[in-house]
This record gives C-alpha cells, sequence and structure tokens, in this order.
C-alpha cells in the first residue's frame, strides 16, 4: 500500500467518530495497544526521541530497501500516535519516507485532541523517521 493509501485509510477510519473527541482519544489508545511489542533490549536512552514530553523509543531496520520501524512509548496516546506512524511508514523507501507529505493529522483534526506539548513530540517523531531514512538512503547509496 502506498503512503497516501495508507494515510487515507486513517482519515476513513477516523470520520467514522464524527469529531466525537472522547472516541477519538479512546481510538488513539486503542491503536497504541494494537502496537507491536518492543523488545526491552530495545528501549535505551540511545532510542529515545529527543523533544518529546512522554517517554518514546523509536527504531529502524532496512529490508530490501524499505524500512521498518519499531516504537513504544510510556503513555497510551503517545503510544497511539507513534503507532500511526508506524503504519503510514512501514515498507516505504527512503526517498518516500524523507518526500512524504503527511495530510492526515490535518484531516482528522489531530491539532484539537493533542496539545502543543504532543505536537512538537509529534513533530520530534517525524523527524527522527526521517533522519533514519536519510541515513538508509546513505547507506543504500554508498553500497551502489
Amino acid at each position: 500500500m502506498s503512503l497516501n493509501e495508507v494515510q487515507d485509510e486513517i482519515i476513513s477510519e477516523f470520520s467514522l467518530l464524527d469529531g466525537d473527541m472522547e472516541m477519538t482519544v479512546f481510538y488513539i489508545m486503542e491503536l497504541g495497544q494494537k502496537l507491536k511489542e518492543m523488545p526491552e533490549t530495545q528501549k535505551t536512552e540511545d532510542n529515545i526521541v529527543k523533544g518529546c514530553q512522554s517517554k518514546v523509543w523509536l527504531t529502524a531496520d532496512l529490508q530490501n530497501d524499505k524500512l521498518y520501524f519499531e516504537a513504544d512509548s510510556n503513555t497510551a496516546i503517545t503510544k497511539g500516535l507513534v503507532s500511526l506512524l508506524v503504519r503510514i511508514f512501514n515498507g516505504q523507501s527512503a526517498d518516500t519516507i524523507l518526500n512524504a507529505d503527511l495530510y492526515f493529522m490535518h484531516k482528522i483534526g489531530m491539532e484539537r485532541f493533542i496539545g502543543t506539548q504532543r505536537s512538537n513530540g509529534f513533530a520530534s517523531m517525524v523527524k527522527q523517521m526521517k533522519l533514519y531514512a536519510l541515513a538508509f538512503k546513505t547507506k543504500i547509496e554508498a553500497g551502489k
């Protein structure tokens, strides 16, 4: 599935909640619970996303020129938010991630249910994922 198809799928899921703030927050926390369990050995200081108020651990792996992320957080809402990014970026190429236009946040009205601190943290998560993509792109190009 393309990056935009995944975003459109997320927008469609959130539209079913009809803008209900409480239901939206519960749904985000539910998404976090479905995130693949990150091994405790990965929850190190090196894997913490800087700029998040909550603790967010993020790792990336390259398989067949596609990136795959693992993430976790110590808070339910933040874990749900990072799970959306993992869902969108998993299985995408480094170039696709680097050039991604993440429009789903505005379409689902994310700014209405996460405050400034979480918005900054969310931007830090996106930045970290794009940094991983840049690092892997450099590695791929060096190997050619």
